[in-house]
């Protein structure tokens, strides 16, 4: 029988490439290899002076899903104006590694190398929750690369304290329980749990899910078990870059008060918007809403870069 899952996917991926977005495969050193989509930056024939390039934007995904298809809506929205890069962290999509490191700085390193190898050498990340965790972790090793950075319903690092209220919030004993469900019913409760109000679905759909969403499910536990910091080993790093923060205002992992609380260790300097009516994945819940205050953040960045 067709997983429909599998369909879909296959689908998503020729939508990208008509639009100019296609998978490119970067070897970041011998044994690590990543997969980023890449907005092609076609050359302007009718004038004969070069195409200005693109502000380069770069998407990182949480931990349930891939690149690709945790930003599709964004992507097809912005890839005509940015140079749009989409990586599949270590263990997700095409991304592999025989290194025994699993930590969100390892990540963190390889995603940099990669752009680095691909010509970037400034870029605005967008990252959602693990991906929010990577990116600034990024923008701490590399101030270069990084000049500003959009985080949705993130952390600075899931220290044990966040770790402990989020899952008692959730009624979860560890995050393998949660974010590496063992059957059907636990994939129903994952997306339930991270969307604000999630449309009724057969369970047959969420099989095909199970199915395929779910590999290399031991090194990904070892991520999550690396994700996880004590508090004492836990200091907040200067970041020098424009920080924005858009939230899912009934967000249950990370909710407001933690959306205010890392405000806070920003030292007030974030800015901070909620989206009504939208949970974890506020991206795909209110995509139209998302899409169009990104924008405009994408765009208050740039303003205040040519200020500076």
């Amino acid at each position: 029988m067709v997983n429909i899952f599998s369909v879909y996917m296959f689908i998503l991926h020729g939508i990208m490439k008509l639009v100019g977005v296609r998978p490119q495969t970067v070897e970041i050193e011998p044994g690590t290899i990543m997969n980023f989509w890449v907005s092609s930056n076609i050359p302007n024939k009718i004038e004969n002076t070069p195409k200005k390039s693109k502000p380069a934007v770069v998407f990182l995904h949480g931990f349930a899903m891939d690149g690709i298809f945790t930003w599709q809506l964004q992507v097809l929205s912005l890839a005509k104006n940015y140079a749009v890069y989409v990586p599949d962290f270590l263990f997700f999509g095409g991304s592999i590694t025989d290194k025994s490191d699993r930590s969100p700085e390892f990540q963190a390193e390889c995603v940099a190398k990669g752009l680095r190898k691909m010509g970037v050498e400034r870029c605005t990340l967008v990252g959602l929750s693990y991906g929010g965790m990577v990116g600034f972790k990024m923008a701490e090793l590399y101030p270069n690369l990084v000049e500003s950075i959009v985080a949705t319903c993130s952390v600075l690092a899931l220290t044990r304290s966040i770790s402990d209220a989020s899952l008692e919030r959730l009624g979860f004993k560890c995050w393998p329980d949660y974010l590496l469900p063992d059957s059907v019913k636990g994939v129903r409760n994952m997306f339930e749990i991270a969307a604000y109000k999630f449309p009724h679905l057969p369970d047959w759909i969420y099989k095909d899910c199970f199915e395929v969403m779910f590999g290399n499910r031991k090194e990904k536990e070892e991520l999550l078990e690396a994700l996880v910091v004590d508090d004492k080993d836990f200091t907040i790093a200067d970041f020098p870059q424009r920080v924005h923060l858009l939230w899912g205002e009934n967000d249950k992992i990370f909710n407001m008060e933690t959306a205010r609380n890392l405000r806070m260790q920003l030292r007030g300097s974030a800015k901070l918007q909620s989206i009504e009516e939208a949970g974890h994945l506020v991206q795909m819940e209110r995509p139209f809403v998302y899409n169009k205050q990104l924008k405009e953040i994408l765009a208050s960045f740039s303003k205040d870069a040519h200020q500076d």
